[in-house]
């Protein structure tokens, strides 16, 4: 309707000019014959099609640029707010569960969140190594926690945690949490910079460049100058004048259908094995389990230390505290009940807002190649199919004769309607295709758990009991395990710790070879097993 105002306004502006224009007026676009129209008419029916061109444009892709505004969000306000009420969650529970104890050790936990909602808003963050980091310092402070007989010094302690890998104080938990964590905060966070990217990629390739489509004003507005307001152009003059301004969008086709792809497919993971809702509820559970799994292990756990690591001084008697005093002694941490967990989040779930994404991502396929028939098919911009003997035609009322060209820049090159210069793709369209291939790579990569930033640096990461050379699988927190044999450990001590001296003379503590024999593996089925294995292994290492 505002295509057909703007049209019958300017309708009653030439007509009200026509007794003072000369019936053969040279014009630059319309065809020289009987017109209404001058040269400045002309000029003023141009800059009113351009208008008109780049409102469809922008009409045609509002469904795509809201959408893609709207999800990333509602799914980055979903995300945060998960790392939220998994942190206040815990804190709530273990400090109800622990009193002091917990409380005067909160800061691991603390810069845990702060680490994963670091990597979550693009921070150069390696999940692997965050976790490893956190378990590494949780031995630490368990371990003097269930041993308050004793005074352990930095150095101590930093034994505890360099041997935490063979000695395995909280069983396979850390393994379990570590590939849950991060295959869920990579895809999660792959699929909100996705969205984020789509919503550009939309907003750049809408602004097109009208200059070589000033030949628009042939097909919509050149009726006017015959004395034919009302009549429209051929359906198949429109789709080649649209196909001819359009070209280079048409060329993104390809890259946009595997970019929209991806997206889908990263969303269904979220819902299914990479569910980012499980993953921040199972943070406090399973560390909650691993405390427990160590204190209840923590007199075989603490003789291998002290075989391994040297006898610790005695703590000063003046410095001894009743269980009671510490806050609560061996109560140990209880995991969640159903009715206290966290069930949402930013007021949705999970769930529906996947539901949602990809019942508006689907329609979104092929929306660039098949833009000129979005226009063309409004009744506003051009007749109807079947009415091909009653439209404009380019020149007359009659029915358009030349066939319809292909789609894509070099199908340019037989259009009657438009001239384009094939030998010079733009610039800006090659800039959007790559921006489409990387980030489809990105979501490509979160499909399989990895991310693209830190390829190696999630394989081999972990401590306190398990490897990192899992392979990804569809069940939440499990995967086969493959030890990275030859790999050397990484560092589990971050940034914010302190520099230690390592290995002070008196530790009896040596490291195993690399090899197959001299790993200990780590798995729910070996679970029961495992302290055979380390038992046999302390006997060949321990250099008394």
């Amino acid at each position: 309707m505002a295509h057909l105002s703007s049209v019958l306004r300017l309708a009653l502006s030439v007509f009200s000019q026509v007794t003072e224009t000369p019936k053969r007026e040279h014009l630059r676009l319309c065809p020289q014959d009987y017109t209404c129209c001058t040269s400045v008419m002309e000029e003023a029916l141009a800059r009113q099609s351009e208008k008109d061109f780049l409102t469809a444009i922008d009409d045609s892709s509002q469904f795509l640029l809201t959408t893609f505004t709207q999800k990333h969000r509602r799914f980055d306000e979903f995300f945060r707010e998960l790392i939220d009420l998994a942190e206040k969650s815990m804190n709530q529970m273990f400090t109800k569960t622990y009193g002091m104890l917990y409380t005067q050790n909160a800061r691991v936990f603390h810069d845990l969140f702060a680490e994963l909602r670091r990597y979550y808003t693009g921070g150069s963050v390696s999940l692997g190594e965050v976790l490893a980091e956190f378990w590494s310092r949780l031995v630490e402070r368990v371990f003097s926690l269930v041993n308050p007989q004793y005074q352990f010094s930095e150095e101590y302690l930093e034994c505890v945690s360099k041997h935490a890998e063979q000695l395995q104080p909280f069983g396979d938990l850390p393994r379990k949490l570590r590939i849950q964590v991060t295959r869920a905060f990579i895809a999660a966070r792959a699929l909100v910079q996705g969205l984020a990217t789509g919503r550009d990629i939309v907003s750049k390739a809408a602004k097109v460049n009208v200059c070589v489509c000033v030949c628009v004003c042939a097909c919509w507005y050149c009726p006017l100058c015959r004395g034919m307001p009302t009549l429209r152009p051929c359906h198949s003059l429109c789709l080649n004048v649209m196909k001819g301004c359009l070209a280079n969008q048409a060329d993104l086709d390809s890259e946009w259908n595997n970019f929209i792809d991806a997206l889908v497919q990263v969303s269904e993971k979220l819902e299914g094995p990479f569910n980012m809702e499980l993953a921040t509820d199972s943070i406090a559970v399973k560390v909650s389990e691993a405390i427990m799994h160590m204190q209840e292990n923590s007199v075989a756990t603490s003789t291998k230390v002290f075989q391994g690591c040297g006898s610790p001084r005695p703590a000063p008697s003046r410095s001894r505290r009743s269980p009671r005093e510490q806050g609560g002694g061996r109560r140990p941490f209880r995991t969640y009940s159903p009715e206290e967990k966290p069930t949402t989040a930013a007021g949705t779930n999970l769930d529906r807002l996947v539901s949602d994404l990809k019942e508006r991502l689907r329609p979104m396929k092929g929306f660039w190649v098949s833009l000129p028939q979005t226009i063309c098919n409004d009744d506003n911009m051009a007749a109807d199919v079947t009415n091909e003997d009653k439209c404009w035609n380019g020149q007359t009322r009659g029915r358009y004769l030349p066939d319809v060209t292909g789609d894509g820049l070099v199908s340019q090159i037989n259009n009657p309607e438009v001239e384009v210069d094939i030998s010079r793709p733009d610039v800006r369209t090659r800039q959007l295709i790559m921006e489409l291939r990387v980030a489809t790579n990105r979501l490509r990569q979160a499909q399989a758990g990895q991310d693209t930033d830190f390829m190696d640096s999630e394989e081999g990461s972990g401590s306190g009991g398990g490897d990192g050379g899992d392979r990804y699988s569809d069940e939440p927190g499990y995967g086969p395990y493959s030890p990275p044999y030859g790999k050397p450990p990484r560092n589990p001590s971050g940034q914010n710790k302190p520099p230690r001296v390592r290995d002070k003379t008196g530790t009896k503590w040596t490291r195993p070879n690399q090899g197959h024999g001299s790993r200990v593996k780590s798995g729910v089925s070996q679970l029961t097993s495992s302290l055979s294995i380390i038992a046999a292994l302390l006997l060949t290492s321990f250099a008394v």
